[in-house]
C-alpha cells in the first residue's frame, strides 16, 4: 500500500544530495529503480507537485540560505544552484518573495521556503513492514527525568486553540507554510528554545498545541503575518527523555512512554509544583540525533 510513499521518500533524498549536480529524472528513476513515467506521475500524486517545481523549489531555498549565511557572491550561489545567471535568480526571488537578493541579504526576514518533504511515516512503516523480517527494534529504553533551566525568552509562534495536539494543529494550518517560514528564521532563534520546539499551553484547564520558534528576550525583529510574539519568564523544567531513536520504527512507542510519563507524573515527589500557570510546555523531537524530550515547567513548594 506504501510501497510508493518509501519509494518517494527515496527519491526526495536523493535529489537533496544532488541538487548542486542539476539532477535529471532519468538519472532519478535509475538510482530508484522505477521507470522515469512511475517516477513523474507518481511523484506528483503523493508530493503534490511535479519533480521539476519541487527542483526548483527546493533550490530557491538553498539559494536563501547561502545568500543569507555566507558571504559567497550572489552570482556564484545562483550557478551553485542551477540557475543561468545573476537574474534568473533574481526573478526567481522577486517572484517568491517581493525582493532582491541583495535586498534580503542586508535584511533577511521571514519567508514562506520549501522544505524537504517528508511522505513516508511511521504508520506507513508499521503497515507496510507487520510482521516482517525488516522489522527489527532499536535498541529502547524507559524514559528517564531530569532538570533543566530556560531562562526568559520570547516565542514566535501560533497558539491553535482548537488543537488538543500536534496531529490536530495541521488541520487548521499549512504545514509546508508555517515549517518553512520557521525555518527561514533559524539565524534569529534562541541557543535553547529553537525552531520547531513546539508544545502545549492551557485554555480553561485544558491543553492546546502551539508551534514555532523561541527567540531571545531582546528580539524586536519582524513576526510573520499569522504568527505573535509572547514573553516567557525564566523557569526550571522537568525533562523527560528518551534517548536518540529509529523514527520509522520506534518513533510511535518512544513518544507513547514519554508522554504517558510526563502527563501522569506528580512533581511533587521532587520538591516541585508545576508552573504552567506563567510558562508553557515545550518538547523537543529530534529523533536520530537528540531523541524526544518533553518539558514541563515547574517551581520549588514553598
Amino acid at each position: 500500500m506504501y510501497e510508493w510513499n518509501q519509494a518517494i521518500q527515496k527519491m526526495i533524498y536523493w535529489i537533496e544530495d544532488n541538487l548542486e549536480d542539476n539532477p535529471t529524472l532519468l538519472e532519478m528513476s535509475k538510482a530508484i529503480g522505477y521507470s522515469p513515467y512511475y517516477c513523474s506521475t507518481k511523484f506528483h500524486e503523493i508530493v503534490g507537485m511535479t519533480i521539476k517545481s519541487y527542483i526548483s523549489a527546493r533550490r530557491l531555498a538553498k539559494s536563501v540560505f547561502a545568500i543569507r549565511d555566507t558571504d559567497e557572491r550572489i552570482l556564484d550561489i545562483a550557478i551553485k544552484y542551477g540557475y543561468s545567471s545573476q537574474e534568473a535568480l533574481t526573478r526567481a526571488f522577486m517572484t517568491a518573495f517581493g525582493c532582491t537578493p541583495a535586498v534580503y541579504r542586508k535584511r533577511p526576514c521571514p519567508v514562506a521556503l520549501q522544505l524537504p518533504k517528508a511522505v513516508f511515516h511511521p504508520d506507513h512503516f508499521e503497515i507496510l513492514y507487520q510482521g516482517g523480517a525488516t522489522m527489527n527494534k532499536t535498541c529502547l529504553t524507559e524514559p528517564h527525568i531530569t532538570i533543566e533551566y530556560i531562562p526568559a525568552h520570547k516565542y514566535i509562534g501560533i497558539w491553535e486553540e482548537r488543537a488538543n495536539h500536534y496531529g490536530e494543529f495541521w488541520d487548521y494550518h499549512d504545514c509546508d507554510k508555517v515549517c518553512g517560514i520557521i525555518e527561514s528564521m533559524g539565524n534569529v532563534s534562541d541557543v535553547i528554545v529553537g525552531p520547531h520546539m513546539a508544545g502545549f499551553f492551557y485554555v480553561n484547564g485544558k491543553a492546546k498545541y502551539f508551534y514555532g520558534l523561541g527567540v531571545p528576550y531582546d528580539y524586536d525583529g519582524e513576526v510573520p503575518d499569522g504568527f505573535e510574539i509572547r514573553e516567557f519568564p525564566a523557569s526550571y523544567y522537568l525533562k523527560f527523555v528518551h534517548p536518540t531513536f529509529d523514527f520509522l520504527k520506534d518513533n510511535c512507542e518512544v513518544m507513547g512512554k514519554v508522554d504517558n510519563l510526563a502527563w501522569n507524573f506528580d512533581p511533587k515527589t521532587m520538591g516541585y509544583e508545576w508552573n504552567e500557570d506563567v510558562c508553557q510546555i515545550y518538547h523537543r523531537h529530534y529523533p536520530e540525533v537528540l531523541g524526544y524530550e518533553f518539558l514541563r515547567p515547574v517551581k520549588k513548594i514553598k
